[in-house]
């Protein structure tokens, strides 16, 4: 499945054509953003298409509700019935290519004020190309002249449809002044992610990352690089990064569903590290692909869906 016009979609209950798809212009999702998402590969593997921790982005869509005061998804959705659907969904679309999932959830009442409680909500899926949102063979990247939305405006934990215009701003002034992407820093002046994907580096062959306190997003693919980086051996610590951190790094990568795990050769036009990718970058991002297609150590990952 490679156009997304002439796809199956799921809506609330069953599945449509992607045309008869439709949410109301006065709803709470359009009128205030009002949704929660998340997004998860399907991947091809050799015992057929299979989805990458299922189970813990359907918890991330809970949590994500929980968070904002959506509390009608919960009691009507349970995970089984959730990993159904995705399933019903694969089906229709007779997947035999690596795809990516977008599943959301919607506050679907009409003209209700600003307020969440209480409120219909309806479940949204479609598929699209797994294409990545940055290079994958090195991303520049500028330091955004916007500032994170913190975590006691809009919290970054969780994925609210209507916060990601703060990280249009950042990624469009980067894609501007002829990068790639931004990096965003919190109200202090410290290192949170990118638009849309998580920031390690590598120095003296430790990886740091910054905590989960830094206003990011407690990315998935985050913590699988970190269970990879601890397999393997490699110090990881979670802390608060400077900036000029990333100027020196021996190593700096981004990570996500939507990234993978994608190299970073320079930031604010300083070069990081020598080789693209780096030692250790390259062995994360071969491992993670992996388990993203059917490794024999990634049975815990996977949940198979044909």
């Amino acid at each position: 499945m490679t156009n997304l016009s002439h796809s199956t979609v799921w809506v609330d209950d069953q599945l449509v054509d992607t045309n008869q798809a439709q949410l109301h212009i006065a709803s709470s999702a359009v009128l205030y953003g009002l949704s929660v998402y998340t997004v998860f590969p399907v991947n091809k593997t050799p015992d057929g298409m299979a989805a990458f921790r299922l189970r813990d982005h359907f918890n991330r869509l809970l949590e994500s509700a929980r968070i904002v005061g959506i509390d009608t998804f919960a009691p009507a959705w349970t995970y089984a019935r959730f990993e159904e659907a995705v399933r019903q969904l694969a089906k229709a679309n007779k997947l035999e290519d690596d795809v990516f999932v977008r599943a959301t959830v919607h506050v679907d009442e009409l003209v209700p004020g600003t307020r969440s409680r209480g409120l219909k909500s309806i479940l949204t899926m479609f598929i699209y190309p797994a294409k990545p949102i940055i290079p994958q063979n090195g991303a520049r990247l500028k330091t955004s002249v916007w500032r994170r939305v913190p975590d006691n405006a809009i919290p970054a934990r969780a994925k609210v449809n209507g916060a990601y215009v703060n990280s249009v701003l950042g990624k469009q002034d980067a894609l501007d002044s002829g990068y790639d992407d931004c990096v965003f820093l919190d109200g202090h002046g410290h290192v949170c992610e990118l638009s849309a994907a998580n920031i390690f580096i590598v120095k003296n062959g430790h990886l740091i990352t910054p905590s989960t306190t830094s206003d990011i997003l407690e990315g998935i693919n985050r913590r699988t690089v970190i269970e990879i980086a601890k397999d393997q051996g490699i110090l990881v610590e979670e802390r608060t990064v400077d900036l000029t951190e990333l100027y020196i790094a021996d190593e700096a990568f981004a990570c996500g569903t939507s990234a993978f795990i994608a190299p970073i050769t320079d930031v604010d036009a300083r070069q990081i590290g020598v080789e693209v990718p780096g030692i250790i970058t390259g062995k994360i991002k071969q491992i993670h692909n992996q388990l993203l297609h059917g490794s024999e150590n990634s049975t815990q990952y996977l949940t198979q869906l044909s």
